[in-house]
């Protein structure tokens, strides 16, 4: 990993996706002094953050008010596609600080970037978040995978039987 590109205090941590349910692209957007950086992201990367921000939130003092405007802004083309995602909690400055790391083949050098937001911060991101999430297809109530409109053949069935709803 190369040294992380340091963006500090963040103005804005967004969350959004582009294009139609079921195939939507996700993104993370940080936006402070020193520019923007878009991230491409999995779903399911997008729903483990905001549960575990919201889990680090109900053990610190309540955030004020929420910030508005955690939608992307554009042009919301991702600068690299994260890979992991680590979290922490600087108690000093009352900060969450996430460390991005680009993915990347083995052996390749990967981009990295470090960024810290407020509680309310992750207060709004978590809701936003969470809300994206739950507006895509339903899980499958068998394997979890999601519910296609067009049929879903579930691996735990072996394709002998649609899943009960």
């Amino acid at each position: 990993m190369s040294e992380p590109r340091d963006l500090g205090n963040l103005e804005r941590f967004a969350v959004g996706a582009i294009g139609p349910v079921g195939q939507r692209v996700f993104m993370l957007q940080c936006a402070s002094a020193d520019g923007v950086l878009t991230l491409k992201v999995e779903k399911q990367q997008v729903a483990v953050l905001a549960e575990y921000l919201g889990r680090l939130l109900a053990e610190l003092e309540r955030p004020g008010h929420l910030p508005e405007g955690v939608d992307l802004v554009e042009p919301a083309e991702p600068d690299w596609v994260m890979g992991t995602l680590g979290v922490s909690y600087d108690a000093d400055g009352d900060r969450i600080v996430l460390l991005a790391e680009e993915l990347v083949p083995e052996g390749e050098e990967a981009e990295a970037a470090r960024f810290a937001i407020e509680r309310e911060q992750a207060a709004a991101f978590a809701i936003a978040a969470t809300s994206l999430v739950e507006a895509g297809r339903p899980p499958c109530p068998i394997c979890g995978m999601p519910l296609d409109p067009s049929g879903h053949a579930c691996p735990r069935t072996n394709g002998h039987r649609p899943p009960a709803t």
